[in-house]
């Protein structure tokens, strides 16, 4: 929490809060305004279930300019969920790579198998029956209700808490907010209402071209008139966050094996656990400062082998990775287990494989 963030005042109730008039204020703006998006209809027409779940798993903790190519390449592939719960597991893990969170795609491929075999390839409608669906949670629910069915639902992303928190004025730091920025959220959100699937991405697009984070533009927002962060100045300021927690740091080694016909070794991960299932280069266990050794089947015994230069960094969601670099001919007597292979220098671009590897691999290569 910021030093010089003021004296917390109460959660403002907005006596000035007038539903139907927010709502056609923003859904005004909205039809001028709407970002033009591969999975999105025009304002006021019917969206497709199988482009609005696909986004929006895609898009969890994800950028929207780094989801567009991505969301792209998977409905040109797979059109419908039906084409999707039919391709191999290794071809959506492949077309996942550098996209992150790859649990994500080992429950993308398990929801649309399941609405394929359960469903019979039609999304349900309801909320709780979303919910059922592997990798769906309550936003992911009530995102696809509203905008691919126009079921009314409290839809609150990262952009809609921070108008919500702005609107209301609520003081709290997230995630301690969460609670009193549903309550207020649903009194934008439900009731009797029109368009609700617009309405909560009107409210996305706000938090993302107008509300954002570091300098909401008022002067031009729609919603502005009533906003008490704006009417008491504290609009750049919320929502106030707790300071995060210290990173966990772990170490390992990624290592650049080669045969004689100069091929590199990669493998296939194990299905489950980080990185699951997905191409990578050999490593190590990955443990904290210290606790570092080389993989036995590496049967390095000599570190001066090490170039010092070839090290990477990357962040996943729970820690920081450090991980030293180790090129070495393939050891005498080697051989490939089930999961490994050999990849000539000048196919590996055409790999797909995590941010991680490719990191290490830009280097080498470069």
């Amino acid at each position: 929490m910021p030093k010089t963030m003021p004296a917390p005042l109460r959660p403002c109730k907005n006596d000035n809060f007038d539903q139907k008039a927010f709502r056609g204020a923003l859904l005004k703006w909205y039809d001028r305004h709407a970002r033009v998006l591969p999975w999105r209809y025009t304002p006021g027409n019917k969206a497709n279930p199988y482009h609005v779940w696909l986004s929006e798993v895609m898009l969890q903790q994800t950028t929207v300019q780094a989801v567009i190519p991505y969301f792209g390449k998977f409905v040109d592939k797979w059109s419908t969920v039906q084409k999707l719960a039919a391709a191999k597991d290794e071809d959506v893990m492949h077309a996942w790579a550098g996209l992150g969170y790859y649990a994500r795609a080992r429950n993308l491929l398990k929801c649309a198998r399941a609405v394929s075999t359960e469903h019979l390839g039609i999304f349900p409608e309801s909320i709780d029956s979303l919910k059922t669906l592997p990798g769906i949670g309550d936003y992911t629910a009530a995102a696809i209700a509203s905008i691919a069915f126009d079921i009314p639902a409290t839809v609150i992303d990262g952009n809609v808490d921070r108008v919500v928190s702005r609107y209301f004025a609520i003081q709290d730091p997230l995630p301690d907010s969460k609670p009193e920025i549903r309550e207020q959220a649903k009194r934008l959100f439900e009731g009797t209402v029109k368009r609700p699937g617009d309405f909560a991405q009107a409210m996305m697009d706000l938090g993302a071209t107008i509300c954002t984070p570091k300098s909401p533009k008022c002067g031009v927002c729609p919603i502005a008139e009533h906003c008490q962060a704006r009417l008491r100045g504290i609009a750049t300021e919320l929502p106030h966050r707790r300071e995060k927690a210290v990173q966990p740091k772990r170490v390992g080694y990624v290592y650049w094996v080669t045969n004689s016909k100069g091929e590199v070794l990669f493998e296939t991960r194990p299905p489950t656990g980080l990185l699951g299932g997905m191409t990578g280069l050999p490593t190590s266990d990955w443990v904290a400062p210290g606790a570092i050794n080389h993989i036995s089947a590496m049967k390095i015994e000599d570190t001066a082998v090490m170039n010092k230069n070839l090290k990477i960094r990357h962040t996943f969601t729970h820690f920081d990775l450090e991980l030293t670099g180790v090129k070495l001919p393939a050891p005498r007597g080697f051989r490939l287990s089930p999961n490994q292979f050999w990849v000539a220098p000048a196919d590996i671009p055409a790999l797909g494989f995590p941010t991680v590897f490719r990191k290490f691999v830009r280097l080498v290569l470069d």
